[in-house]
């Protein structure tokens, strides 16, 4: 029986070891959901609620495998619902494919139903885009597709006209003959030349005061990234993508850095003289080395972001793990532990601070219990997603990473709603480990029938959501950032556990700390899907390590020109402050 063009590209997916699909049906791919149904013992197809839903999914699906994530969507709004999640992909440099239906081939450009460029709408998002033009067309382009998505590290996207995926394979052109592409990825040799290897391990051993900023694309190095501290006597920053590179039990590392970072890392970058950065191009400038103050070396497997935020003075283009690996050697191990020391004696004193803000007892309970709690009772294995928001700022400061857990959320893009996509495709992906979805109710109401997807499907995901009823981060932005009182940011209170409960799964609630380890202790033990409900206090400030002056002035003027709740606030900052005195 002669294939179809459908099965065809679902075929060369399988060759290139696609397991799961993500997407929603619509009329504009039946062809391609029929192909599905007839290979369901060789790729898997999650039914999502929304089309944004599937995007996420499979950026996180990438994230968290390393490999090939990929989506379906119709024709129309169906495709058009993709790009917020494809754009997290693309600004996070993952590998996914989209694919997206069309209607007729001969009708488009005429006024048709759902007639919507795809393709152009695409050009922006896509490292490769096209139009399936018929079905001799199809495997060359699919094997291009996920060929270049994973070199490429982003999004591809094939366009398929509905009609066009039914035809049977036929004729072709003379240039176009089958059994002459390969469903097959070379990966880069990965490795800088030696004489910038040369010059950047003198850079690193004439410095006195080393620091370390490492990110997303130094995940799979911690072993080096120790090994390379260990020697240079260097305290290791993270920044929030790379908040899982090393352990924070590690002695070298003094967490984060940012709005959502730590004080000793701030420290340490202000007093470094020389700056290592490895798979990272950290884009908030106001928070890395003045120019001038420290001679740096960077690492990055893309040439183009060596020199974007920092002057350095060596760049090396290659995979952060064997880049270190060949740098090892030539480094000298450094007899002045001082630098290393205060940066470590700045760590556990922020620890301590962590503990305490996340061990209160007061009302209401405060954000930072609620992740204090969770991270005690995460296994060695977990695998945590986070929203944007104020809950990135708890998930950053108050969840301490064990070796061998996994952390993510949306880095550059920063979009809500992510959380929970991502949880669920990494249970797809890693069925017997424990999936969190640390989320705010800003975010998580935005695509939460998704819930009902955890559920269809068995994921035994725990969605812990932290309920304050605002807008937190874009509350306290116009008030820190612009000095404005708070507008449009109140959010409509839902009962989240009932959504849970109405979904088919399990819905708890806690507002007091007293029971809120116990709660969690019930969720996590408890088979299937859950919806930890936990209700915060809405005044509890995402404040970073060291407040400037221009953001304690803003504050003050905020709450000068009429904040609705500025006692509320003002209280609940000086109670914080005068704690941590005492």
């Amino acid at each position: 029986m002669a294939q179809t063009a459908a099965g065809i590209l679902l075929d060369t997916l399988c060759d290139w070891g696609v397991e799961v699909i993500f997407g929603l049906p619509g009329d504009g791919i039946n062809g391609l959901m029929e192909g599905l149904r007839q290979r369901q013992d060789r790729i898997r197809f999650i039914q999502v609620r929304h089309e944004e839903s599937a995007a996420l999914m499979a950026c996180g699906y990438a994230k968290y495998t390393g490999k090939l994530g990929v989506c379906l969507a119709t024709s129309g709004p169906g495709g058009l619902h993709l790009i917020n999640g494809l754009y997290d992909a693309k600004l996070d440099g993952q590998p996914v494919l989209a694919i997206t239906g069309h209607h007729y081939h001969d009708l488009i450009d005429t006024f048709a139903q759902q007639d919507v460029a795809l393709d152009r709408v695409f050009m922006d998002v896509a490292v490769y885009n096209t139009r399936i033009m018929g079905p001799s067309h199809v495997e060359q382009v699919t094997n291009l597709a996920c060929r270049t998505a994973l070199s490429n590290h982003g999004v591809a996207h094939i366009n398929f006209p509905v009609d066009l995926q039914e035809h049977k394979i036929g004729e072709h052109s003379k240039r176009a003959v089958p059994g002459h592409t390969a469903a097959i990825y070379a990966g880069h040799a990965g490795l800088p030349n030696s004489e910038d290897v040369q010059r950047a391990t003198a850079v690193l051993n004439a410095g006195t005061k080393v620091a370390m900023l490492v990110g997303r694309g130094a995940l799979h190095a911690t072993e080096e990234l120790e090994q390379v501290a260990e020697k240079l006597g260097a305290p290791i920053i993270k920044a929030l993508l790379g908040k899982a590179a090393v352990p924070d039990d590690s002695p070298y590392t003094t967490g984060g850095i940012g709005l959502l970072g730590t004080r000793p890392s701030q420290e340490a970058l202000e007093e470094c003289d020389t700056l290592l950065m490895v798979g990272t191009s950290f884009p908030y400038i106001e928070f890395l080395p003045k120019p001038g103050q420290a001679r740096a070396v960077q690492i990055n497997a893309d040439p183009r972001r060596i020199g974007l935020r920092y002057p350095v003075e060596v760049g090396l283009a290659g995979d952060s793990r064997q880049t270190l690996q060949v740098l090892l050697p030539w480094l000298n191990h450094k007899a002045d532990r001082g630098f290393l020391e205060k940066a470590q004696a700045g760590t556990k004193e922020w620890w301590a601070l962590m503990e305490e803000r996340g061990t209160r007892q007061d009302m209401p309970m405060k954000p930072q219990v609620v992740a204090w709690e969770l991270g005690k009772r995460l296994s060695s294995s977990a695998i945590v997603s986070a929203d944007s928001g104020t809950i990135a700022t708890w998930f950053a400061r108050q969840l301490p990473v064990k070796r061998g857990q996994m952390y993510s959320l949306s880095g550059t893009l920063a979009t809500m709603a992510n959380g929970m996509p991502y949880a669920i495709a990494a249970q797809v992906a890693y069925p017997d480990r424990q999936c969190i979805a640390f989320v705010g109710d800003g975010g998580f109401s935005m695509l939460m029938a998704e819930f009902a997807t955890a559920v269809k499907y068995q994921l035994p995901i725990k969605v812990i959501v932290v309920k304050n009823n605002t807008l937190g981060m874009i509350k306290w932005e116009q008030m820190v950032f612009l000095g404005n009182p708070e507008y449009g940011c109140e959010l409509q209170p839902i009962d989240f556990a009932a959504i849970a409960r109405a979904c088919g799964g399990t819905g708890l609630t806690v507002d007091k700390p007293s029971e809120c380890g116990a709660i969690l202790d019930q969720a996590l033990a408890t088979p299937g899907p859950v919806v930890v409900e936990a209700v915060v206090d809405p005044f509890t400030p995402p404040m970073p390590a060291k407040i400037t002056m221009e953001q304690a002035t803003n504050l003050a003027k905020s709450l000068a020109r009429g904040e609705p709740n500025r006692t509320q606030i003002a209280w609940t900052i000086l109670s914080d402050k005068v704690r941590e005195l005492i």
